[in-house]
């Protein structure tokens, strides 16, 4: 399922998995109960790759420390992009894929109020819009819909948190 999805697939289906996998589709669903728990274990196996975002800075101070972050968020955003496709497609229907949204939405939501100093966690429209901008919908919207490339995307992520960051110095 993952190597159909990375290669394109929106929706490949358990006939699909079998027949990438070279076995019959009742080997498919000896492993699995169903597609739901397929995706349950597609989202532990894409889990793992959110968990890059964890580990400790290399930088010191806040403001590098965030675009430390950043960079561990493109890098992760960019083996994600077929994922999110996919998974945007069967969230409405699928409980496992929208727990798993929720909770990555909200482990980096997290990750930066604890990041950010208090002076911009506290300021309800930057912090909004730093969460806004970097957010995997954002970096899905300037990769797809407006066809930047990754340097380019980034560049405009860039630009639009500095003056953010530099609006909300305390004075």
């Amino acid at each position: 399922m993952l190597s159909l999805i990375e290669d394109g697939a929106i929706s490949p289906s358990a006939e699909d998995v079998a027949a990438r996998a070279q076995v019959g589709l009742r080997s498919v669903f000896r492993h699995f109960k169903d597609m739901e728990s397929l995706y349950a274990e597609m989202t532990i196996q894409l889990g793992r790759v959110y968990m890059a975002a964890l580990a400790p800075f290399e930088s010191v101070g806040w403001r590098p420390q965030l675009f430390e972050a950043i960079d561990r968020r493109v890098d992760i955003y960019e083996r994600l992009l077929p994922f999110k496709r996919a998974a945007d497609a069967h969230r409405h229907e699928s409980p496992t894929i929208q727990a798993y949204h929720e909770r990555a939405v909200t482990l980096l939501r997290v990750r930066l109020q604890v990041l950010v100093p208090p002076h911009l966690a506290a300021n309800p429209a930057i912090f909004e819009a730093l969460d806004m901008l970097l957010s995997l919908d954002t970096w899905a919207r300037l990769r797809f819909e407006q066809k930047l490339p990754a340097d380019a995307a980034r560049h405009v992520i860039d630009q639009l948190i500095t003056p953010l960051l530099d609006q909300g110095e305390p004075a």
